[in-house]
């Protein structure tokens, strides 16, 4: 399923794989989520309370999305986080990886704020 997800004014488009989280996310778009950042990741409460599923990680890509949880939250990590122990990013505690981001210009994210507001729509 192909979504957009705008971060601030930095448009991404992204692709959602076939996990069950993934669809709960589809079926609450649109939405608007406020995010925080942690290293180079954004994180946000997206209001599903579903456990992880399929194969969880901590090391991930850049431009992965992720459900953390432990947050209840929407990841989208561009780079390290405090918790990397080299230049790719790695999540606070194990996530279901849900998708990942397929065009746009991930390290314009770098130059955002600690705080964002982010739009999840479809295509």
């Amino acid at each position: 399923m192909d979504i957009t997800v705008t971060v601030e004014d930095v448009e991404l488009q992204a692709v959602l794989n076939d996990s069950p989280i993934a669809a709960a996310l589809v079926n609450d778009l649109p939405a608007v989520v406020r995010m925080s950042r942690w290293g180079d990741e954004y994180y946000g409460s997206i209001g599903l309370g579903m456990d992880n599923d399929r194969e969880t990680r901590e090391d991930v890509e850049v431009g992965t999305l992720a459900y953390w949880p432990t947050g209840d939250a929407l990841c989208i990590f561009f780079g390290p986080t405090p918790v990397s122990t080299g230049p790719l990013p790695r999540a606070a505690s194990a996530v279901s990886v849900i998708g990942s981001v397929t065009g746009g210009d991930l390290d314009a994210l770098r130059q955002l704020g600690s705080s964002v507001s982010v739009r999840i729509s479809l295509g």
